[in-house]
């Protein structure tokens, strides 16, 4: 089968390996579309040091099943499936308490690091457990499938913390998790949602899926804005989409008193936290880490329209073109969103 190598940091090579063997409760998928995620882009230059050549990456997918392993009773052949990125043991004690994206044992499906390698996604095929796949409809195509791990990386951010009506919300940055968190917020029950980013054009995408009001600022002039948008309170909640100190910063700021922040985002592996300002505001902060347990409710959001993913996919595009986007998004070319690739491309 072909897959998409990372065989050293900025270089990919299209090589041909032997389609893997499902294992007795595994399932061997088809795979029909693949999402290039920003944690990928990431990898491909080193910086993250989770993606150590060689590797095949890709973890944003869904396909079909094709053969099943001898202890598999919940899938067949033919089957439309996506599947969680994060394998989880189902046997820890965070995995007992349903908090599988906390496995003491978890691995990321198209990840290489100093504990483990998995092989990932961007190849014509791939073997997974049983436990992390979930049946498709026939309305959600495969290409819009591919983000249904981005959708439920955002819903379980906003989970967190339960909304009451008439709350209000703050996005900060209009990336892909971001324009997923925005929706996200609205599905949930926000009566205001509203987001913020330095990308004009980001922040037209925003409209169009729904976000209250826009802020095209950062620092002092965000912080001005949400004042006056809030009558000098604050929002409620915010969601931090970015993960560097200027927006940590500038989230602090603008959430009200006795409000949460959601930290999302992890670009940047330390930042400096305004400490007096969280204590004597008494501001929740918290992390949030992938999806637990999101994915058939982010299937029935994107099944019924209340998440809109197609507007977010700039291109459809095949294996052997993956290299050429990676250096694109990479090169941090302007206007691009969501590279989804397809094996069997034709």
């Amino acid at each position: 089968m072909k897959s998409l190598l990372l065989s050293e940091y900025n270089h990919f090579d299209i090589v041909d390996v032997p389609v893997p063997a499902a294992g007795a409760d595994e399932l061997l998928v088809k795979v029909e579309a693949c999402g290039i995620c920003g944690s990928d882009v990431h990898g491909y230059d080193g910086s993250s040091g989770r993606r150590i050549p060689p590797i095949v990456m890709g973890h944003e997918a869904a396909g079909t099943v094709i053969s099943v392993g001898a202890e598999v009773k919940d899938f067949s052949i033919g089957d439309r499936v996506t599947f969680d990125s994060t394998v989880y043991c189902g046997r820890c004690e965070f995995c007992a308490r349903g908090q599988v994206n906390l496995c003491n044992n978890r691995q990321v499906i198209g990840v290489s690091c100093t504990d483990y390698r998995r092989a990932g996604a961007f190849a014509e095929f791939i073997t997974i457990p049983q436990r992390i796949a979930y049946r498709l409809p026939d309305t959600i195509p495969f290409v819009e499938a591919a983000m249904l791990e981005a959708v439920s990386v955002a819903m379980h951010a906003v989970k967190l913390t339960p909304v009451t009506d008439g709350e209000s919300a703050l996005v900060i940055g209009a990336g892909m998790i971001g324009l997923l968190t925005l929706q996200a917020a609205k599905a949930a029950g926000y009566s205001r949602v509203i987001i913020t980013d330095v990308d004009a054009t980001r922040l037209d995408m925003a409209r169009r899926v729904g976000a209250t009001e826009v802020i095209h600022a950062s620092g002092s002039e965000l912080f001005a804005e949400i004042m006056r948008l809030t009558d000098g309170n604050g929002v409620d909640m915010v969601l931090e989409a970015v993960g560097r100190n200027e927006t940590i910063s500038a989230a602090i700021d603008c959430v009200r008193k006795g409000g949460t922040v959601t930290l999302i985002g992890n670009i940047t592996p330390e930042v400096t936290l305004p400490l007096q300002k969280v204590v004597s505001r008494q501001i929740r902060l918290q992390g949030s880490c992938a999806s637990s347990g999101e994915y058939p409710e982010a299937i029935e959001l994107m099944a019924s329209g209340k998440i809109q993913v197609k507007p977010l996919i700039t291109a459809v595009a095949s294996l052997e073109d993956g290299p050429r986007w990676f250096d694109r998004l990479h090169a941090r070319e302007p206007n691009l969103m969501k590279i989804v690739l397809t094996p069997h491309h034709e």
